[in-house]
């Protein structure tokens, strides 16, 4: 599932003549939002429900650079959830489908009143069913890394 598409501003050009790392997490972040109103989590129904969603972990993978004016895809894959988690994959591609870099994100449901975690409202829970899931033969496989040196 697509849930974002943008290009690359010329303001997110670094020294090194492509985007800069910062500016994937921008991208990836401007993904999540848009994952957040797809699941009914927009301004009126954060305002309506008195709850949103922060974000845990992130785990952002370069694989490629992006330059200028390049288009950028955002893929969506939701790998788990419970009652107020998502732990979600989004995957950044070109438009001739080259992988340009992953995240991995856990995100947790809020109750904007008291700041606390909660289950989704009703109506949300419903439409995080509808995400697009990743199966268990078909885990992708830059979801679960971890970092470190290899010895």
């Amino acid at each position: 599932m697509i849930i974002y598409k943008t290009h690359v501003a010329p303001e997110w050009v670094d020294y090194n003549g492509h985007m800069n790392d910062a500016e994937y997490a921008r991208v990836f972040s401007l993904a999540c939002e848009a994952l957040i109103d797809t699941i009914g989590l927009d301004e009126a129904g954060r305002e309506h429900y008195g709850y949103t969603i922060y974000t845990l972990e992130t785990h952002l993978c370069y694989r490629r650079e992006a330059h200028q004016g390049q288009a950028l895809n955002v893929n969506l894959t939701l790998l788990d959830s419970d009652t107020k988690r998502l732990h979600v994959f989004f995957t950044l591609f070109d438009d001739e489908g080259n992988l340009i870099a992953t995240s991995e994100q856990m995100l947790m449901g809020m109750k904007q009143a008291s700041g606390r975690p909660s289950p989704f409202p009703e109506a949300v829970a419903n439409r995080v069913t509808e995400l697009p899931q990743a199966h268990k033969d078909a885990w992708p496989e830059l979801a679960g890394r971890t970092i470190g040196i290899r010895r």
